[in-house]
């Protein structure tokens, strides 16, 4: 008897750099739940559905005191680095159209 795929969703980590802008490919409806600090190494955690196709989405990572463009954003999270000595504020880049 063949085996089957497994359908549904899954939760996954993405590590994403420390760094001001970036682009990380997930599947396609992912939703992003958190991002936090493991070990030494920032990510994100998101539901998603492996099946599904990968989807560009733009990240932004911003230290504390750091400037913020007009551009439409959606919080996730703020990480704590070396024991709270940095903090990193986490966010989506939402395009135009939502």
């Amino acid at each position: 008897m063949p085996r089957e795929e497994p359908t549904g969703t899954t939760i996954w980590k993405f590590p994403i750099e420390i760094k001001k802008r970036q682009t990380i490919t997930m599947p396609a409806g992912a939703q992003i739940l958190s991002a936090q600090m493991q070990g030494q190494m920032l990510c994100l955690w998101a539901l998603v559905n492996p099946a599904a196709p990968g989807k560009d989405r733009e990240i932004e990572v911003l230290g504390t005191g750091n400037l913020l463009s007009d551009e439409n954003r959606r919080y996730i999270s703020t990480a704590q680095m070396d024991g709270g000595a940095m903090m990193w504020h986490v966010f989506e880049i939402k395009a135009d159209n939502g």
